[in-house]
């Protein structure tokens, strides 16, 4: 308090409303691979904002395609903003390039574009696992005759799938950490449009995602978009392919008639029965968990009692209730949405002792409608 020695009124400023607790960015998507100069910053992360800035910094003068510059081409094209790219050089180096990446916060989604090797795939899996605030997209193979093996879990070495190199799935993700995208595109090469390639899928699925998010939010799959300069399909599915596929959490880019070639799937690599099966879920979970913990620091170090914990209620709520009247959870009331429990039962005496504050916090996702059902009968007409 101010020491007051002088007879007068005194104005104070005070903060009476919540902090505010503001979403993280989930649109920014990071690349790993040969870049089309292999010598260009290998093992660093650099932030690219264009594909002009692509080409600035990894070579687009040599002209030389790559998995990687169709990939980061890709997601622009479909609507990505910002991206972080690291050329892992002609020696493979993926693991150097995923702790480059750790360093940086802002990252929501990580690819290596083209790679099928399960154990390049469970590597982006770990490492979205662990940091917890991101999400691996991996690619399928081009094709797959015998979809049995696209949807057997790995197990296996690389290519021990009856001689079959990346015919089999990535690893499960327990809790839903990733997403498997099948089959390749068939676009324009972005330094010779006149030729056509067929492409890995995960960065105009980045691309994708991004561009969901920034129309109408993670919470919504993204799913059910047109492709952006995709023009076809490595091989193109039946409704029955994708009735094997999809249970198994492959998410299937298919052709229809009349909308042209169109993502269709929003599975994750959990198993079907799990409650993180949905890439929408698992998505806003993340969103929610990285801005309630950036937006409580302020809590650190602050007296552990009954004023801090009507506070972290406060705060929390508040950004919970505007995630609920923005369509991210169900119910009709905010009570009904999610809850916020941060009190002297969260909160025991043992549990301050040790100085940790506990907060207990619940939510109710919206999930996609996945599968439509009208059911259609005959009636007679009313008699008169």
């Amino acid at each position: 308090m101010p020491e007051y020695l002088t007879p007068g009124v005194y104005v104070e400023e005070v903060s009476t409303g919540a902090r505010p607790i503001e979403e993280v960015g989930t649109t920014t998507a990071a690349f790993l691979g040969l870049a089309p100069d292999a010598g260009a910053r290998p093992g660093e992360a650099l932030a690219v904002n264009n594909w002009r800035d692509f080409l600035r910094i990894y070579g687009g003068q040599a002209g030389v395609s790559t998995p990687l510059s169709h990939a980061v081409s890709g997601f622009f094209l479909n609507g990505g903003r910002r991206a972080w790219v690291v050329n892992t050089g002609p020696g493979r180096g993926f693991e150097e390039g995923l702790r480059a990446l750790s360093a940086v916060d802002e990252i929501a989604m990580v690819a290596a574009p083209g790679e099928t090797d399960p154990a390049i795939q469970d590597l982006l899996l770990t490492h979205c696992e662990l940091l917890g605030t991101c999400f691996a997209i991996l690619d399928g193979p081009a094709e797959a005759a015998d979809l049995s093996r696209l949807i057997r879990v790995a197990s296996l070495p690389a290519g021990d799938a009856d001689g079959e190199p990346g015919g089999q799935r990535a690893r499960e993700s327990e809790r839903g950490h990733g997403g498997l995208y099948f089959p390749h595109l068939v676009v324009r090469d972005p330094f010779d449009s006149s030729k056509l390639v067929t492409v890995a899928p995960s960065g105009h699925v980045a691309g994708m995602f991004a561009l969901n998010d920034t129309r109408r939010g993670v919470f919504k799959a993204p799913a059910n978009m047109v492709v952006r300069g995709a023009l076809g399909l490595s091989q193109r599915l039946t409704d029955a392919e994708q009735a094997v596929l999809n249970p198994a959490g492959v998410n299937v880019i298919r052709m229809f008639t009349g909308r042209g070639i169109v993502l269709w799937g929003a599975r994750t690599l959990a198993p079907s029965a799990s409650e993180w099966r949905y890439v929408p879920v698992r998505r806003l979970f993340i969103m929610v968990e990285e801005s309630i913990r950036r937006g409580t620091q302020w809590v650190v170090f602050e007296p552990n009692d009954e004023r801090l914990w009507k506070s972290i209620r406060r705060d929390v709520g508040a950004f919970l209730t505007l995630l609920w009247r923005n369509g991210a959870l169900q119910g009709a009331t905010p009570e009904q949405a999610f809850f916020v429990k941060c009190d002297a039962e969260t909160n025991t005496p043992d549990e301050i002792a040790a100085g940790r504050v506990v907060i207990e916090v619940g939510l109710a996702p919206v999930r996609p409608a996945e599968f439509v059902i009208f059911r259609i009968g005959q009636t007679s007409a009313e008699m008169p």
